[in-house]
């Protein structure tokens, strides 16, 4: 049986993973990460938010958001990776454009981790009611 320091260090070698193919494009890699039954949390008031079920609804939900951006939108990890067992928390920030319409913040990503997948997400962002008003629009 692993220790739970030995775990932790798993769980955070996974989402530098994570945040590593995001940065290179790389989504390949990006989609081995994550547990067939994935559930991913969007928050807000907008089209993209609500639960996603299976890489294939994050893949269309990502793949919406890089449209409306015209490939402008980004995230990425903005400090210091936290375990804690099979949790990580990551500070990240995010950025896009759309028109003459833009977003930069700062936010919280949340992952659950079991058998070296990511098995959920929850995301929050600084500021929710502007992510809702930009993807809004």
């Amino acid at each position: 049986m692993m220790d739970h320091t030995s775990a932790e260090k798993l769980n955070l070698t996974l989402i530098k993973t994570y945040f590593a193919s995001l940065k290179n494009g790389d989504m390949e890699t990006f989609a081995t990460l994550f547990d067939k039954d994935v559930v991913w949390h969007q928050p807000g008031n907008h089209p993209f938010s609500g639960e996603k079920h299976g890489f294939e609804e994050i893949g269309q939900m990502v793949g919406g958001m890089m449209s409306q951006t015209a490939g402008t939108f980004v995230v990425s990890q903005d400090g210091d990776l936290m375990a804690n067992g099979d949790l990580v928390s990551a500070p990240v920030s995010f950025s896009g454009s759309k028109g003459s319409a833009s977003i930069s913040m700062q936010g919280s990503d949340l992952f659950l981790i079991k058998n070296n997948k990511i098995v959920e997400v929850w995301l929050f962002s600084q500021n929710q009611t502007k992510e809702d008003a930009f993807w809004s629009a």
